[in-house]
């Protein structure tokens, strides 16, 4: 018998003996279920069952709508955000929510003891946010009050119209001080975890599951269909699949590249473009990186059209830009596949034909797909300028920490959107944000956001635009491979409230079995 058979067949066993109502194949073991400290898709989709903040995200259309807020005003300069908090959102523990839990919560993202990577998300639109958040300024000046116990003033450094959706991202969560203060870093743990969602925390057997089970305290329990929801940590694709076809998951984010061809025949594979794009990101200050010809030689040296129509096959879009293109907005491309040009840019840098290139060792997190597309940028950069790559795979959770410290040469990277607009995808690069792992840096650039956010309509947009010409025409910071397609593998004939979306990402309290 072979090996992965075995495994079905095992796991079958053990799904038999307690089954859930959903279960789903989601990727590798959680970084973190604490919403200030995620940073990847694997935990944010748990995150969506375990928290609620001022706004949850639409299942058909990913814009922001009520959740914790019943509701939300705004002044006519833009400039301050009132949300009215539900009467009865209560805490998985029967606290009631209070705008002085959100104001809390937020406080401790920006603190820099906190080490949040998202804490950037704040200090771009809340005033006082960048000064706390940096060390210059207190607390006391951060822009979020509470007005009283259910009412939440926010003031903006300018009139960012798109911060409401902002808020449906967890670090916008609001955090519970009282369990938090009694666990410490332990009450994200099954019986200590206090949160705001339909499901609460009732089992994390690291490696294996998380098992959530509907919250009776929550504010909508009545239209929560599913009892319970088990997430499954396997990051080997072609095992989930068997899986799912097997019947022991029901959705499996992600699919297996190596059997593209037969998935694409079944009508349970859900494909549809995504708000986001696959990058390799580089290191910015460390050679042969801090070279920008270097930069602009290997982003020419990559043919991204064959890669999708002859080894991806999924829907996904080349692209040498970062920003997808959106209405009003005009994404700024790099450099283009060219392989004469490419062998130029590195003779400029001081290395013709590859000769006297030191090693380099290309990481990836362990995953079929992004091993197949290590494979091709391999052979791609031997090709067209002479250079021998080494490829490495690394587990996920040693992959985000590595990334996080900036020690890497060369990477594997993606960036889903947390919001719909140009913002999410640019401010993410300006000099020393949380998720800006390649370090670049440049002044204009970071003038050209934050001006941005002080800006409305064209103006806005031209900003954002100059700004990434900067980051890719001129810097060439990293090198985007493709803008994504969501790929999932889930029967919508039996399961309701799952809807493609932009930016595929699915709050389970919509879910339910038809």
């Amino acid at each position: 018998m072979k090996k992965s058979l075995f495994v079905v067949l095992a796991l079958l066993a053990v799904f038999a003996v307690g089954a859930q109502d959903l279960i789903i194949a989601n990727g590798a073991e959680p970084a973190s279920l604490d919403p200030a400290l995620m940073t990847d898709t694997t935990s944010s989709n748990i995150g969506f069952a375990l928290n609620e903040g001022l706004m949850v995200y639409d299942p058909q259309t990913s814009k922001g709508i009520p959740a914790m807020a019943e509701s939300y005003t705004t002044s006519p300069d833009g400039t301050v955000v009132t949300f009215k908090i539900r009467k009865n959102a209560l805490w998985s523990d029967g606290t009631p929510v209070k705008a002085q839990d959100f104001v809390y919560g937020w406080l401790r993202t920006l603190n820099p003891e906190t080490a949040s990577e998202y804490a950037y998300m704040l200090t771009m639109v809340i005033k006082g946010a960048a000064a706390y958040n940096d060390g210059s300024g207190p607390a006391s000046d951060v822009g979020v009050k509470a007005l009283d116990d259910k009412t939440l003033e926010v003031s903006l450094v300018g009139p960012a119209a798109y911060f409401p959706d902002m808020t449906a991202h967890h670090a916008f969560e609001p955090a519970p001080k009282w369990a938090i203060d009694k666990h410490g870093s332990n009450w994200t743990k099954p019986g200590n975890y206090v949160g705001t969602g339909a499901y609460i925390l009732k089992e994390w057997k690291p490696q294996d599951y998380v098992l959530v089970e509907r919250n009776p305290k929550y504010w909508d329990a009545k239209n929560v269909k599913l009892k319970s929801i088990k997430y499954l940590a396997s990051d080997n694709s072609t095992t989930n699949y068997k899986m799912y076809k097997a019947g022991a998951v029901d959705w499996q984010v992600g699919i297996t590249v190596d059997l593209i061809d037969e998935i694409m025949l079944r009508k349970d594979y859900q494909v549809s473009a995504r708000f986001g794009t696959y990058y390799l990101s580089v290191n910015n200050t460390r050679a042969p990186f801090d070279n920008v010809n270097v930069r602009k030689a290997f982003a020419a040296a990559i043919d991204k059209t064959t890669l999708i129509d002859k080894v991806l096959k999924g829907g996904q879009i080349p692209t040498d830009a970062f920003t997808p293109a959106m209405v009003g907005y005009t994404p700024q491309p790099g450099v283009g596949y060219d392989p004469a040009a490419a062998k130029k840019y590195l003779a400029d840098a001081g290395y013709p034909d590859g000769k006297g290139f030191p090693p380099l060792t290309y990481i990836y997190n362990t995953n079929e797909g992004h091993k197949k597309i290590a494979e091709y940028i391999q052979q791609q950069l031997k090709v067209n300028l002479g250079i021998d790559i080494i490829l490495q795979n690394m587990e996920w959770n040693a992959f985000l920490d590595m990334r996080a410290k900036h020690d890497f040469f060369f990477v594997r990277h993606g960036w889903i959107g947390d919001y719909l607009d140009p913002n999410t995808m640019l401010d993410l690069f300006i000099t020393g944000s949380g998720n800006n792992d390649g370090l670049y840096s440049n002044p204009k650039f970071d003038a050209a956001i934050r001006a941005a956010v002080l800006a409305t309509g064209d103006a806005r947009m031209k900003l954002l635009m100059e700004a990434e010409n900067l980051l890719l025409t001129q810097d060439q910071a990293f090198i985007p491979i493709y803008h994504y397609s969501n790929q999932d593998m889930i029967d919508t004939d039996k399961w309701g409230g799952w809807f493609p979306n932009p930016l595929g990402y699915h709050p389970p309290k919509f879910i339910y079995k038809k």
